[in-house]
């Protein structure tokens, strides 16, 4: 239960890093340099955040396949 309250602490965490990249890639004062550092930054977030998803809803569908 401890994990998987970690796990949703991180998503969510993860998520709200990927806005400040957003707000950040919104700065009109943003080199293009760090334009592309932000962006790739927001991508590897996001991706972490996916796969944080998506072991969750393995493990839900797993836990309904025990219940069904």
């Amino acid at each position: 239960m401890a994990e998987e309250k970690t796990k949703l602490v991180d998503f969510e965490k993860k998520l709200e890093n990927a806005k400040a990249v957003l707000e950040k890639l919104m700065d009109p004062e943003l080199t293009l340099d760090q334009s592309v550092k932000s962006y790739k930054e927001g991508m590897k977030t996001l991706q972490e955040a996916q796969k944080i998803l998506e072991e969750a809803t393995l493990e839900f569908e797993k836990i309904q396949g025990k219940i069904a």
